[in-house]
This record gives C-alpha cells, sequence and structure tokens, in this order.
C-alpha cells in the first residue's frame, strides 16, 4: 500500500511538470510572421488576473497577477510588445514551496509584485492564514523558483514588493495596519519600509513609516495599499491603490528626495479612478487602480492595473482583470491615461516594435479548441494544490480522466476539479463527456463556479442530467432530464446576466436543459471574495469512495 501511495505521488508531479511547461498545446496553430499590432485591446488579460505587476529585461516584458487559493499559484506570464501575452509558468508549482490546504478560495496568494536585479527575477507576495509574507526567486523568468524566503518581520504587513535601488541597496515596502495599532477610522492604514539584505532575503533595520492614512489623513482615506517605488530625476516615486479595491478604487503618488522619505503627495491625485464617472454611461470600465508602471527602451511609460466590466450597476462575473493604459509625466508628476476622463477599450500600440509571439490569445475576440492530443497548458487551474494522481491526461487517445473521489468543493481540500478563466460577459464552453456511474451520488460534467457557496454544476448522474445550484444551505435542483446513453455533450452559455445550459447526444443539435437562469448569483456583488467565474470540468462521489472515472474527449471555448 505504502508503494501504491508514492506511485501515486509520483505520477502526479509527472502530470503536474505536464501542466506546467510552456508549450504551444495545439489548441491553436502559432501565430507566425505577425505584423507589429497597431492598438492595445482592452483588458489585455481577460477574466480573473487582479493585481498586475510588470517588470521589463531589456525587449522583454514579465508580469504577475493574484491566484488566492487556486494552483499552480502566481501566474507567470511574458510578452514582447505589452499586448499580447503568454502563460510561460508559475512562481509556486510545487507542493514542497507553499500548501494551500483549507484556504478559502478568495484567500491563498495576494498581490504579488515581480522584479529584476542583477540576474535574478524575484516575486514577493503575501500569503493569507497560513504564513505571511514570502520572496521567491530564479535565474530563469519561466522559473522552476525556489522555496520561499519567508518574513516574518513584516507581521502582518500585505502587498509587500521590492525596490532595487540605484546605490545597490534593496528595500521591502508594504501596507501594514494603523500606528500602534490603533486605528483613527476603519479602513485606517499605513505603507511601510524594511531595507533587505539581498544575500540572505531577509529584512535587516528599523521599519520606517512612509505614509500614514493616505493623502490627507484628515479626509480620512481608506486602504493605502499595493504600493510600488520608482526611481526617476532625482526622485523616488511611491504609487499606492487608495479607496479600497471596489468602485471606490483610485492610484495615487507621492515623491521624496530620500527613499526614506518623507513623501510629498501629488497635489493633482488620484492619477488614476473612475470613480467619479457616471455609474449608467454604456460600457462602462469601473474600480481602477491596483497599479505598476513600467519604462519603454522608447522612454515610453505605461501602466498595468486592474479593473472590472459590469453590468447592470456593479455586477461583474469575469472579475478584476488587467487592463494597460499610457502614462504621461506632466511637471514631474505621471499620470495614468492622461488624455482622457474614462479608461480606453483601445489605445494605439505602445512603441515596442515587436511582433506577437502569443500562440493563443489571452484578450479580445478569440475562440479555441483543446482536444487533448497535446501536454496540457500551464492555463489550467486547480483548487488548491494537487497531492494525488487524479487525473490524466492520454496524449494518444486525446482524452483528459477524471477520478471521481469523495471530495467536494464544498470542503478545503483538493477536488477532482480543472478549470479554465470565464473571459467574456458573452460566450460559451462546451464538452464531451463518457461517464458511467456505479453509484447513485456519483456525478461528473460542466460547472461555472465563482465559489464553494455560488456555482451551477449540469452533469450526468446513473440515469439523468441535472442542473444543480450550489447555496450554503447545499444543491437546489433547477432542473432534471431523463438521460441513459453513456456520452454526453454538455454546454455552458454565458449571456451577460443571464446563463443557458444544454446538452446533445450528437454533439451538432442541444436541446436546452434550462435558459435564463441568473449570472448575478456569480457576480462578485452577490457572492463576494476576490476571484471571478471560471469554467470547470467536475466529478465527484460526494463523500463516499468511488472507482468511476468521467473521461472527456475535448473543450471548446468560444468568446464574443
Amino acid at each position: 500500500m505504502k508503494n501504491k501511495f508514492w506511485y501515486l505521488l509520483l505520477l502526479s508531479g509527472l502530470f503536474l511538470s505536464a501542466c506546467m511547461k510552456p508549450t504551444t498545446t495545439g489548441e491553436e496553430p502559432p501565430i507566425t510572421d505577425a505584423p507589429r499590432a497597431t492598438s492595445v485591446q482592452n483588458p489585455i488579460l481577460a477574466g480573473f488576473n487582479p493585481d498586475p505587476s510588470i517588470c521589463r529585461v531589456s525587449d522583454d516584458y514579465y508580469l504577475v497577477n493574484s491566484s488566492f487559493a487556486y494552483f499552480p499559484g502566481i501566474p507567470i506570464l511574458h510578452s514582447k510588445d505589452l499586448i499580447h501575452w503568454e502563460q510561460i509558468g508559475a512562481a509556486i508549482d510545487r507542493t514542497e514551496q507553499v500548501d494551500l490546504s483549507e484556504q478559502g478560495i478568495s484567500r491563498g496568494f495576494f498581490a504579488p509584485a515581480i522584479s529584476y536585479d542583477d540576474g535574478w527575477f524575484y516575486i514577493i507576495c503575501t500569503l493569507i492564514d497560513n504564513g505571511g509574507n514570502f520572496i521567491v526567486r530564479s535565474r530563469q523568468p519561466e522559473g522552476p523558483y525556489s522555496e520561499p524566503y519567508w518574513l516574518p518581520e513584516l507581521n502582518g504587513g500585505i502587498d509587500p514588493s521590492l525596490f532595487f535601488d540605484k546605490n545597490g541597496k534593496a528595500y521591502v515596502v508594504y501596507n501594514h495596519g494603523a500606528p500602534d495599532r490603533k486605528p483613527l477610522y476603519s479602513g485606517h492604514r499605513t505603507i511601510r519600509m524594511r531595507e533587505l539584505n539581498k544575500e540572505t532575503l531577509q529584512v535587516v533595520g528599523e521599519e520606517l513609516l512612509l505614509v500614514n492614512g493616505g493623502v490627507d489623513i484628515s479626509q480620512e482615506p481608506v486602504w493605502i495599499e499595493a504600493p510600488h517605488i520608482y526611481q526617476k530625476d532625482g526622485y523616488y516615486y511611491l504609487m499606492c491603490a487608495e479607496g479600497g479595491t471596489g468602485y471606490n478604487h483610485s492610484e495615487v503618488i507621492f515623491r521624496s528626495e530620500k527613499v526614506s522619505g518623507p513623501y510629498v503627495p501629488h497635489t493633482e491625485n488620484p492619477i488614476l479612478t473612475q470613480r467619479h464617472l457616471d455609474r449608467n454611461r454604456p460600457h462602462p470600465i469601473t474600480t481602477a487602480g491596483h497599479a505598476d508602471l513600467v519604462e519603454l527602451p522608447s522612454g515610453e511609460w505605461w501602466a498595468v492595473f486592474l479593473a472590472c466590466r459590469p453590468y447592470r450597476g456593479d455586477h461583474f462575473n469575469t472579475g478584476r482583470e488587467t487592463f494597460l493604459a499610457p502614462v504621461k509625466w506632466i511637471d514631474g508628476w505621471p499620470v495614468i491615461n492622461p488624455d482622457f476622463e474614462e479608461v480606453q477599450y483601445e489605445y494605439p500600440a505602445p512603441a515596442t516594435a515587436q511582433t506577437s509571439t502569443a500562440s493563443v490569445p489571452l484578450n479580445g475576440q478569440f475562440n479555441y479548441h483543446i482536444d487533448f492530443t497535446q501536454p496540457l497548458d500551464p492555463r489550467w487551474l486547480f483548487l488548491r494544490n494537487v497531492k494525488e494522481a487524479w487525473y490524466q491526461s492520454d496524449t494518444d487517445a486525446g482524452t483528459l480522466s477524471l477520478q471521481l473521489r469523495p471530495e467536494t468543493i464544498a470542503e478545503r481540500g483538493n477536488p477532482s476539479l480543472m478549470l479554465r478563466r470565464q473571459t467574456h460577459l458573452n460566450g460559451q464552453i462546451t464538452t464531451y463527456m463518457e461517464f458511467t456511474p456505479e453509484q447513485e451520488q456519483e456525478m461528473a460534467g460542466l460547472l461555472i463556479l465563482q465559489n464553494q457557496d455560488h456555482y451551477y454544476f449540469i452533469n450526468k448522474t446513473a440515469d439523468k442530467l441535472q442542473l444543480l445550484k450550489q447555496t450554503e444551505a447545499g444543491y437546489e435542483t433547477l432542473a432534471e432530464q431523463s438521460y441513459t446513453p453513456v456520452g454526453v455533450h454538455l454546454r455552458i452559455e454565458a449571456r451577460g446576466d443571464q446563463y443557458n445550459f444544454s446538452y446533445s447526444e450528437n454533439g451538432v443539435d442541444f436541446t436546452s436543459l434550462l435558459d435564463g437562469v441568473d449570472a448575478t448569483y456569480l457576480s462578485t456583488e452577490t457572492a463576494g471574495g476576490f476571484v471571478g467565474c471560471l469554467y470547470g470540468l467536475y466529478a465527484t462521489s460526494n463523500g463516499e469512495p468511488s472507482k468511476a472515472q468521467a473521461v472527456f474527449d475535448y473543450v471548446e471555448i468560444k468568446n464574443e
């Protein structure tokens, strides 16, 4: 039995290695001899891709996002032109680095920041509820990254970033609680800094208080966070988010002649926000903030930041996404999106003079078909660490098999669940599954997930198809239909504020199981949390042992 256990672990490692391997998967033909892009299409990373951080090394750009309890953790993306991005790996791709067991879906990895210094790529992040702040590093941008260097001295700080001074010193700058842990009002936070020993990757010296409260503490500003420091023209610039990550989100800037301060706020803050605009404007982009700046070889500056595309007020299912906008320096201060009030869906392309090398688009209108004849690409997500071999990709047969296990999404473990982001308000996902249940409680199929208490699950059981709505009280059956064939095509269609669920025996003629299902139930406004919706392949025996498998032949995603 012990030998079997280690064999399963070995298989799991092999499967994860295949999942992490940067590859053009054959889902779409690679783009070759592509012309230089003439415009930016926002968001540059569609769907759940919040808290972006960016760095440039020569002519290459690297970006990371928050991943919360999803694994592999902290995706790493690469671009040559700031427009077309490709995921090349993940900073946390091994269970021995960080264990996400028991982490809530909106806990886990908060606000990573990527930087480069003297041949090393550094990623610093906060693991909420299970260790706090840490640094990992690698000589290669795609990894593998080191075991974490933990920073317990930050003592409850979040949103850390690293700053490498031109004089050779390094610093950690981060969001922390009020001075002496005595807040003057709700949301009172501070920005603090500690020096970092670059050899040991441990903080040294005294903690410095850089900003107390925000731009103007007399106005009781809330949630000063996500700090980054930049050097330009003899000044140190400290840029932070302010106002919370919701509708009142903004970006503010300070500067000082010394890295230790004092930091003086810009009189024209905020340098980015959308909170003052008409909420009823057409096709709004909201919640803009949590930005990072990058300078191009041409001398241009651009900003990445999170924002949302809501519908019906403040509902959004695609989560907080990554946007790109130009930056102008005006009278010694940076201004993001300087020529417009509204963040734009399209800008003229930056002067990167590069062509696209991305094999699969991550923004705009795109479709792709996964036939499982190639190794799994790194955009597949799992809920928490995969510790045993419960899935198998057979590239010869062109199938993906999921073992039914007792684990469910309601528990804080690792269920048999493989996920892709919902990237568009209008689109669809279709799959073909063969599944022969052996027991009544066994089910497998396709779902759209927001969190453990908010998802819809179209699935096959021993004798029927059913649509389930997960609530805090458990499953609610919305629709069911007798069905006995082994195979079934399942489809979830997103249509703004509704989802449609359908099935087909031949893959051509689809029959509605239920249309017009309320999408706001899965919106962040209703469900809470910090993540967006994800489509998933899910198989569970609901608490009982099982030997059954669900075998998937393809996944096709279409977007509008």
